[in-house]
């Protein structure tokens, strides 16, 4: 069944959306490219960085994931700034200020300051992710809408893919200049960050209305399309911020997504120590991890095209979280197989990516304007805490330091979690009647 209408594209509809898409994605991509990368390094730089800071297992599982903390805490207010000042100021505010705070990691002295600085991380980078996903739809109806989500999405593993052999290379710098091979990981993956916000300030525009690399024609018929999107949205607690926060499909959808971020920053973070822990040196590991990432890639964005091409939100994202969570099941049961290893990744790199994009295109089908904003800063902000559960999980069940399988279990079970919520959400969700307008009562 579809969730989504699936009007024919007119020539004028097609001129328009390959415009905007050729004109934002790959910018935007690239942003999310170095968000992702910054936030990740932290696998790499452990591979030498815990000796050389006295960090244990479970001390870089907490500091990895204390990054969802400082990003928990701004998520909300910063996703509601960004749609009342405009993304192109605030997107390249926050790039700038990670970008100084990832470059003052490469200064870490002990575990307190490695747990504060993921803190401030967090903090800086909070707002970034939902507000792309917000900024989307003032430019992509919901019918293109899982499609290009996809395609900025493909940045994370792409950063995985891309940036791993890059942090497996930065890091035979050892010695350059008196410091360690992580403190150049920090300070090279954090200068883009800087220079990227810059020029997000010049480059960027916030509205279609603002747009003057598109024609009159290609305008109008964009901000009619949203308009009109938004006018068919007849929930009289669409628009209101605080009732959107209490909404019981916002917190399903909070749940939903807690567990493929706990999937996703798995593989982000620990996948280079689960594959290092086989016996292969660091740069082998940086084209070992890239595997999986290059799956996720390619198998998202076909993914999302199939459920823009169906009409169909929910079975995506339900039958991709359990294809994540069969992923952590083999990984869990690799041993000392590296074949099995890479496999089990590679299924989770593709089940937590792909379910991304059809959960997000839900949001905006159920709010708009300042509510819609305030709904994907808390879905963002609760189901991205899944970003510090999923690595504490491996961290703290991981005792000797390279039994892995229970934290892989734990993980896979709030995949199956995900997938549970999304189907009970796809039978709970009821068509609004004509009646239920007035009174409220829907969904």
């Amino acid at each position: 069944m579809s969730d989504i209408g699936k009007p024919v594209d007119s020539p004028l509809e097609k001129q328009a959306i390959r415009k905007i898409t050729w004109r934002l994605i790959p910018f935007l991509m690239l942003l999310y490219f170095v968000a992702f990368l910054d936030r990740i390094n932290v696998g790499f730089a452990a591979l030498t960085m815990n000796k050389d800071v006295g960090l244990t297992p479970q001390m870089f599982g907490l500091g990895a994931g204390i990054f969802f903390l400082g990003y928990f805490v701004f998520e909300v207010p910063s996703t509601i700034i960004l749609h009342k000042v405009g993304a192109r100021f605030w997107i390249g505010r926050v790039m700038i200020t990670w970008g100084l705070v990832s470059i003052a990691m490469a200064f870490t002295r002990g575990p307190i300051a490695f747990y504060l600085l993921r803190f401030l991380l967090g903090l800086a980078e909070a707002g970034f992710f939902p507000g792309i996903i917000l900024y989307l739809s003032y430019w992509f109806p919901s019918n293109h809408r899982s499609t290009v989500t996809a395609m900025f999405m493909a940045a994370a593993p792409a950063a995985g893919l891309i940036g791993s052999p890059i942090s497996g290379a930065v890091m035979q710098l050892n010695g350059l200049l008196s410091l360690k091979g992580w403190q150049w990981l920090f300070i090279a993956e954090g200068l883009p960050a800087l220079m990227l916000g810059l020029i997000t300030f010049h480059f960027l525009s916030d509205r279609p209305a603002d747009a003057g690399w598109l024609t009159a024609e290609e305008r109008d018929w964009l901000s009619q399309a949203i308009v009109q999107e938004q006018a068919d949205i007849k929930d009289p607690r669409s628009r209101s911020a605080l009732r959107a926060l209490a909404d019981w499909k916002v917190l399903a959808l909070s749940l939903a997504y807690f567990g493929t971020s706990a999937g996703l920053y798995t593989i982000g973070f620990w996948a280079p120590l689960i594959v290092k822990g086989l016996g292969f040196s660091v740069m082998n590991v940086g084209f070992l991890v890239a595997i999986p990432n290059l799956i996720a890639v390619i198998g998202m964005v076909a993914w999302a095209r199939h459920s823009d091409r169906t009409g169909e939100r929910y079975w995506h994202a339900a039958i991709a979280c359990v294809i994540g969570a069969v992923g952590m099941a083999v990984a869990a049961r690799a041993g000392s197989s590296a074949i099995l290893a890479i496999t089990g990744l590679s299924l989770t790199a593709f089940g937590v990516s792909a379910a991304k994009p059809p959960l997000w295109s839900l949001p905006t089908t159920f709010f708009a304007g300042t509510a819609a904003a305030a709904s994907i800063g808390l879905i963002n902000s609760l189901g991205t805490l899944g970003g510090f559960a999923g690595p504490y999980m491996i961290g703290s069940t991981n005792e000797t330091g390279g039994n892995f399988s229970r934290g892989l279990y734990l993980v896979g079970g709030t995949l199956i979690v995900s997938a549970v919520t999304i189907v009970v959400m796809r039978f709970a969700r009821k068509p609004m009647l004509p009646q239920d307008c007035q009174t409220g009562k829907a969904f």
